[in-house]
């Protein structure tokens, strides 16, 4: 029988040319398999890593931007965010392009979800004269930050103990709340009140509240 207690889902995401998928390569050497999300040709991975004492089912998300939903990729990350709530989100992150990078990462911060964010490329970045605090980085976004060379397997520890680290709450981070001022919270507000009179819409969508620590 599987120990649920010591198994966890963990979804990685990113940009496109991130090194998600080299990450994902590392993580699960040959346990992994491929096949496609129904009715769709875009390419779903998943695999499996043991790593101290748990069994780590990793999804490869596909690369997108945003979480906007603007194209099929975008839709599919959302959804299995949103819909089947993985224990823990690794945002893949190009530490040579930190500020467009983040912008994803801000939309996983707004799921509530927990989350990790691996600055890879680092070795890159820091040739290119770039100076990252990750330990302020991870109090200023509330999550855990690790630097990573996917390309060499450099971080890949620290990645998975992060990762179980935040999936059990097993963490010292102070929670990190997205606020864009008071003309948009009250318009957040109203849409939520809104979606409430349509129990479709709301049960749908009532992880977010949920995930925020509110009261549906």
């Amino acid at each position: 029988m599987e120990d649920t207690d010591n198994t966890i889902t963990l979804a990685i995401a990113g940009n496109p040319n991130s090194g998600k998928t080299t990450v994902f390569n590392r993580l699960t050497g040959s346990r992994q398999h491929v096949g496609n999300y129904p009715g769709v040709t875009v390419e779903k991975k998943e695999g499996f890593r043991d790593h101290k004492g748990h069994t780590i089912k990793i999804v490869d998300l596909p690369g997108t931007y945003s979480l906007t939903a603007h194209s099929i990729e975008e839709l599919i990350a959302r959804n299995f965010v949103v819909e089947e709530k993985p224990d823990v989100v690794v945002d893949i992150i190009d530490a040579t392009n930190l500020e467009r990078n983040l912008y994803l990462a801000v939309q996983f911060m707004e799921l509530g979800v927990p989350l990790v964010l691996a600055l890879n490329m680092s070795d890159l970045a820091k040739a290119r004269g770039h100076q990252i605090d990750s330990e302020q980085l991870s109090v200023l976004l509330g999550c855990a930050v690790v630097s990573t060379v996917a390309t060499r397997g450099e971080g890949m520890s620290d990645l998975l103990d992060a990762a179980i680290a935040m999936a059990k709450g097993q963490h010292d981070l102070p929670p990190v709340s997205v606020r864009y001022g008071r003309e948009i919270e009250e318009e957040v507000a109203r849409l939520s009140a809104l979606l409430k009179e349509c129990p479709d819409l709301e049960e749908k969508y009532r992880l977010y509240q949920e995930l925020k620590g509110e009261n549906p």
